[in-house]
């Protein structure tokens, strides 16, 4: 059989040397192939030429199927590569256009027939300003990055300390002590050099949010603290930006997407005030499982690129709950209320439909 397998070697080398066409390549291999399947099924066991080429037809066989497996493989590559560059080509003009390794690497975006090149452009002239680097902001901006959206902003005045990281995957044992927002820049370009990173290092205030939120298309809110994010959601209301944010504690977690310009509540309609003292601790101090920002961070980095390409439902008007303890999600509907505090004198835009980017 090794020698068999030389020979298929020689021949493959022979016709690169001659700069045959690989086609013919494998047809000459392929020949010889046959040739000696059949050999083994048509001689009998104690024929010498049966026996010089192995003895028996199984390790053939698995050698062909595992051939026609690679093939097969590999024909799937290509021509997934060649919808992605037809997908991106009949895209609108809108944008600078994808480079061949921008191709490659979106190819099962662009396949997707809710998203195709079309939304795939829109992800990259997307701009997304994610609030908070820590454990709901790491995976969010991590698949931000990796799904292409164009541009992400990320603003955070806190260091990377080692406790964050039982959870907070964005960041790394040799960059505590860096602000998180460099050390999630440094993350997000080093798995997509294809974007680009606003990391801003202080603390969001009320009298300069106005003009960063101006400056993105869609918010989402990953902070622990009820002061940020009531006051991201006002910006927000007042930049009539739409909201994505979640919360987490111990084994729970929620998110809904708040955008009173297309009929939806915002933050502030559905919680109208702070909980008592000791009703909702932070997680330093109530705890939180490893994996559970993990679930709620990308599920707000999916509900962002569904928002920017207008793929699917979205979470307008439903606050999902999702509990990892008893392994439970459930959906509830909210409204808005009209003395809300926030929102309550804000018509909603004519057309009660997402807004698209």
């Amino acid at each position: 059989m090794g020698f068999v397998l030389f020979l298929m070697l020689a021949l493959w080398l022979l016709g690169q040397w001659m700069r045959a066409p690989v086609r013919a390549r494998l047809v000459m291999i392929g020949l010889l192939y046959v040739a000696v399947l059949s050999a083994q099924l048509v001689l009998p066991p104690e024929a010498e030429l049966r026996q010089a080429t192995g003895g028996a037809p199984e390790p053939w066989l698995a050698l062909g199927g595992a051939a026609l497996l690679a093939g097969g493989y590999y024909a799937l590559l290509r021509r997934l590569r060649a919808r992605a560059a037809t997908a991106a080509t009949d895209a609108p003009s809108a944008g600078a256009p994808f480079r061949e390794a921008e191709l490659n690497r979106y190819a099962r975006h662009i396949v997707l027939r809710e998203i195709g090149g079309a939304g795939q452009r829109k992800l990259k002239a997307a701009r997304v300003l994610v609030v908070g680097a820590g454990g709901l902001g790491s995976p969010a901006l991590l698949y931000l990055a990796a799904a292409g959206v164009g541009t992400i902003g990320v603003i955070d005045d806190d260091d990377v300390d080692g406790s964050n990281l039982q959870r907070q995957v964005i960041h790394a044992d040799a960059r505590i002590g860096m602000p998180k927002v460099f050390s999630a820049q440094t993350a997000m370009e080093a798995l997509n050099p294809f974007i680009t990173v606003r990391p801003y290092h202080r603390r969001l205030e009320a009298d300069t949010a106005p003009a960063l939120f101006a400056d993105y298309d869609l918010i989402l809110d990953g902070t622990d603290n009820f002061d940020t994010r009531y006051l991201v959601n006002r910006a927000a209301v007042a930049a009539g930006k739409p909201l994505i944010a979640a919360a987490i504690t111990q084994w729970e977690g929620q998110i809904s997407l708040y955008h009173p310009a297309s009929g939806a509540p915002c933050y502030e309609c559905v919680f109208p005030e702070r909980p008592a003292p000791g009703l909702a601790p932070a997680c330093a101090e109530a705890g939180v499982i490893a994996p559970l920002p993990g679930v709620l961070g990308t599920m707000m980095a999916v509900e962002a690129m569904k928002e920017i390409t207008g793929a699917g439902r979205g979470l307008r008007g439903r606050l999902v709950i999702h509990d990892a303890l008893d392994a439970e999600t459930r959906t509830i509907r909210i409204a808005r209320r009209t003395d809300c505090a926030c929102c309550g004198g804000a018509a909603a835009a004519p057309d009660a439909g997402p807004k698209r980017h």
